[in-house]
């Protein structure tokens, strides 16, 4: 972690939007290709007449069917930003270079309309100017245009959006109006040119497939409220949105095209909106059509651009958190600013600008736009299974369709632009390469959370100077700009001055917005945040809060009051505390501080810590009362003081367990020790005993050859022999060897015995073979299970079934074996030594694989068995059957541990009086981890 991230608390998250925008926010932005219609709609009914009409209705058909497919795919991603183009990357995630060429292909046609805009806003302010003498520089003027929504955006998401809000709803209603009441015009009137044109003029497919390609600007981008999914408070209403955007379509892009086509019939007309809209509006508007058509495209421009820039920025942000762009375009402020990715929109804007020729900047992003939508409908049908596919075959079918289109409109509106569209991907794909490789603070997320931290932190300065200042100059401006307007307009008394006013009116609103979005607004903004997050506080707190007034009347409670006192908050305005708290009489500068209440709810008792304020406001005089409940707390420390004595109890009782266990380690480590000091002489003599063999049956070889070549010795000879009867000794001696080889072969079994049942080189868990621990314990418990004097030998019976390898502890489960073995040949012992007749004591071991999972063991003897009271206190601690001295009582308590805590298994007893005794162990063959 840097030194930034250390330092910086409650930073941006790199994901994950703030849903901060209303359903009406998202719901304006996806209006914003109906508006755009009004400047594609001149050209293409300039160029083909009364044929256009045919290019809008499949146009708008495959949009409405685009705008569907958008709503079902984002019902599954809703903290997907950017819509459709972001939609295409997880389409096709199996192929990242297909995914981001398809999306960034889509955004840079979107940011091609900051250019067009600028350029159609300019005209229409020098067109009016120009009459008034007022000379325009373009240049400046289109730029600004380009930045305007930019320095609105920079400030937070929330202006931008309830800007174009307020812009888009008259704006829209004066557009569906327009082509309501010209349909009905054309339908109704009496002055109606009539409804059906007269005659139709032909229309090629090549000329088809050229305009379809154009349109697919405005029927294709119907689906932009889908961008806005990830921080809409409603996604569900906005994804709705698409439903009815794609409804609208039918009246204003169809229905406004034939309006168009049968009203705007003066020639002479061109490709010009303005005058086109003039011409179709004015039988039903009269004197009113010049400045509504102002007022709809200027609107249309300007939330064009808004739209834009809104859009864009989530689209590259996305893109970001997807990993097809560098980390750091992921970056949004608290209040949903995208710094990193409106910077490089605007860059992206900024190129577009410097190239200059809108018509071709239109050709080339539409190649990239248009291909963007061929991935996506070739996507969803290779991804039909995995998405919710609308028509999978349809979609298949138009994206074949839009290849030969393309093809098409390539040809017919020329290659050079065609393929200028299809490599201007890659150079953004530059662009995202050199962020990544250059080494600036800039190009990093932590520099843009700095800056957003830095810039929340001033967010309280007095700005007073600043906004006096500015106000100041807009007054000013404004005074000249009315004094300029009155020197010339005497110069040009025909000009329709009402329209110049309606574009200024909409640039200063927006100049207006953009300047407050940096002076005033932050203030607003963050004073509103707080109060928010005060009421939210109030609302969501645990504690209940009561404000009273100095007479200790109730004015506010929150809603966990209700839970305390069992009545609705609003119950308790209105009313001294002490209707509910007896114990606060009088008035609150006579209360205690900080209390200890008692009351009754639901019948049952509560108690509550009431803290007052120490002081009344300043200007409020209120008093703020925190109760909070601590009947629990009470509770715990009743239970506390009873539990005490039985605490201390059980504490002695696992000390003395802990003792135990202590010992039984400490004896495994003894057993272990002395294990090992035994193993290495008898491994000396047993490895000696074989030569030592083979020497002395030498020396009898030897001795017998000298019997046979000597058969007389001497007399001291024949003496010692007799002394020490050779021809015995001759037998007894290789006996003698053999005995000694099988004893010390029985030293070896009994050492290893207790090596395998100490297992201290196997502390950790692992898989062993449980009959061998079985038989090394039987092996050391040996001497017990043989004939003493007064009782018989116990017999052993194994019944071992197939068992694999068993994942346990393998030294504390012998430690259990032991045990166990232990009791029963105790209780065997004690059957004989009370007299009882038990001619055959036996103890059966069998063991078994349950439902290939449970390994059971039952260790069963013929015994006297036990009551049934012993066997409820058998696996307690310091509980035992035996005589003092004779147990301890911690064997079985011990073994029940290890069995049911280390092992995840179970141990139980099964016993009769007088029929014997069973313990059954049940363990998994695989511990759980």
């Amino acid at each position: 972690m840097s030194d930034f991230d250390s330092a910086v608390p409650n930073q941006p998250s790199l994901c994950g939007l703030p849903r901060s925008l209303s359903s009406w926010e998202t719901w304006a932005f996806g209006l914003t290709s109906h508006l755009g219609w009004t400047s594609v709609v001149p050209a293409i009914h300039a160029a083909l007449g009364t044929q256009a009409i045919f290019v809008w209705i499949p146009g708008v058909i495959v949009g409405m069917l685009l705008n569907y497919q958008m709503k079902h795919l984002g019902r599954s991603l809703f903290d997907v930003a950017g819509g459709t183009p972001n939609y295409t990357t997880k389409v096709w995630q199996h192929c990242p270079i297909i995914a981001r060429y398809g999306a960034i292909g889509y955004l840079l046609a979107w940011l091609s309309f900051l250019s067009v805009n600028a350029v159609v806003l300019t005209d229409l302010i020098k067109v009016n100017l120009e009459a008034l003498g007022i000379s325009v520089p373009e240049a400046i003027l289109r730029i600004s245009f380009i930045l305007l929504p930019f320095v609105v955006a920079f400030s937070g998401t929330r202006a931008l959006s309830i800007l174009h809000l307020f812009f888009a709803i008259p704006a829209f209603t004066l557009l569906f109006t327009f082509c309501v009441q010209g349909l009905g015009f054309l339908a109704f009137s009496s002055n109606s040119p009539g409804f059906f044109p007269n005659n139709w003029s032909s229309l090629s497919f090549i000329d088809w497939a050229k305009w379809f390609y154009f349109v697919s600007y405005v029927t294709y981008s119907s689906e932009t409220a889908s961008s806005f999914v990830a921080d809409s408070r409603e996604p569900h209403k906005t994804l709705w949105f698409l439903e009815i955007a794609a409804w609208l379509m039918l009246p204003v892009m169809v229905g406004g095209s034939w309006v168009i086509m049968r009203l705007a019939t003066v020639p002479d007309l061109g490709d010009n909106s303005f005058l086109n809209f003039v011409a179709a509006s004015t039988p039903f508007w009269g004197n009113f059509a010049p400045a509504s058509v102002t007022f709809l495209l200027a609107g249309s421009c300007l939330l064009g651009s808004a739209t834009t820039v809104s859009n864009c920025p989530r689209i590259i942000y996305q893109l970001a958190v997807d990993k097809h762009l560098a980390p750091v375009f992921s970056v949004v402020s608290p209040r949903g600013v995208f710094g990193p990715s409106l910077a490089l929109s605007l860059i992206l804007a900024l190129i577009y600008f410097l190239w200059g020729n809108v018509s071709h900047i239109i050709a080339a992003t539409n190649a990239a736009w248009f291909i963007s939508f061929i991935l996506l409908h070739l996507g969803l049908w290779q991804q039909r299974a995995k998405f919710d596919v609308v028509l999978p075959p349809l979609t298949l079918g138009v994206c074949l369709l839009e290849i030969v289109i393309l093809l098409t409109a390539s040809y017919a509106w020329g290659w050079q632009d065609f393929l200028t569209g299809l490599l201007v991907p890659f150079g953004v794909l530059a662009i995202d390469v050199l962020v990544r490789q250059i080494r600036m603070p800039i190009f990093r997320p932590n520099w843009w959370l700095k800056l957003y931290y830095s810039r929340r932190q001033k967010l309280f300065q007095d700005s007073v100077m600043l906004q006096v200042s500015i106000l100041i100059l807009l007054l000013c401006s404004a005074v000249l700009v009315g004094c300029l307007f009155g020197w010339n307009w005497h110069k040009a008394a025909t000009v329709n001055f009402e329209n110049l006013v309606v574009v200024l009116l909409m640039t200063v609103a927006f100049v207006g917005v953009a300047i407050a979005c940096w002076t005033s607004l932050p203030q607003v903004m963050a004073i509103a945040e707080a109060r928010e997050a005060a009421e939210h506080l109030f609302q969501i707190a645990q504690d209940g809060i009561v404000v009273t007034d100095e007479q200790g009347i109730v004015w506010q409670a929150n809603p966990a009051t209700e839970f305390f006192f069992g009545v609705n908050p609003h119950t308790l305005l209105g009313h001294h505390l002490n209707k509910w708290l007896p114990e606060l009489t009088n008035y609150p500068q006579q209360w205690t501080r900080r209390s200890e209440h008692t009351i009754i709810y639901n019948s049952k008792i509560k108690n509550l810590e009431v803290s007052i304020s120490d002081r009344p406001h300043q200007n409020f005089q209120e008093y703020v009362v925190i109760l909070h409940d601590i009947t629990k707390r009470k509770q715990a420390e009743e239970v506390l003081r009873q539990s005490e004595a039985q605490l201390r109890q059980e504490a002695t009782q696992l000390a003395t367990q802990l003792v135990q266990s202590e010992k039984m380690s400490s004896l495994g480590q003894l057993v272990a020790g002395v294990a090992h000091e035994i193993n290495n002489p008898v491994n000396f003599i047993y490895g000696n005993l074989t030569p030592a063999n083979e020497y002395i049956q030498d020396l009898l070889k030897l001795l017998q050859l000298y019997q046979q070549h000597y058969p007389n010795p001497v007399a001291e000879i024949q003496d010692e022999a007799e002394a020490v009867d050779i021809d015995f000794l001759l037998t007894d001696l290789p006996q003698l060897l053999t005995s000694m080889k099988v004893g010390a072969e029985r030293i070896k079994e009994i050492v290893l015995s207790l090596r395998n049942f100490s297992r201290l080189d196997e502390a950790e868990m692992k898989e062993v073979d449980i009959h061998h621990g079985i038989d090394s314990t039987l092996m050391i418990l040996e001497h017990r299970l043989q004939e003493q004097a007064k009782c018989p030998g116990i017999e052993t019976i194994k019944e071992y079934g197939n068992i694999p390898l068993v994942e346990c502890y393998a030294g504390q489960l012998n430690q259990v074996f032991m045990n166990i073995l232990t009791n029963a040949i105790d209780a065997l012992e004690e059957l004989c030594m009370t007299g009882q007749n038990n001619p055959h004591p036996q103890i059966r071991i069998k063991t078994e694989l349950v439902n290939t999972n449970q390994v059971i063991i039952r260790v069963a003897d013929n015994g006297s068995g036990m009551s049934e009271n012993v066997q409820k206190k058998l696996f307690d601690p310091f509980f035992t059957t035996k005589p003092i001295g004779k147990g301890t009582g911690l064997g079985l308590s011990i073994s029940y541990q290890i069995i049911t805590e280390k092992h995840q298994g179970k141990l139980r007893c099964v016993s009769c009086l007088n029929q014997g005794t069973e313990f059954v162990i049940e363990i998994p063959l695989r511990q759980p981890y």
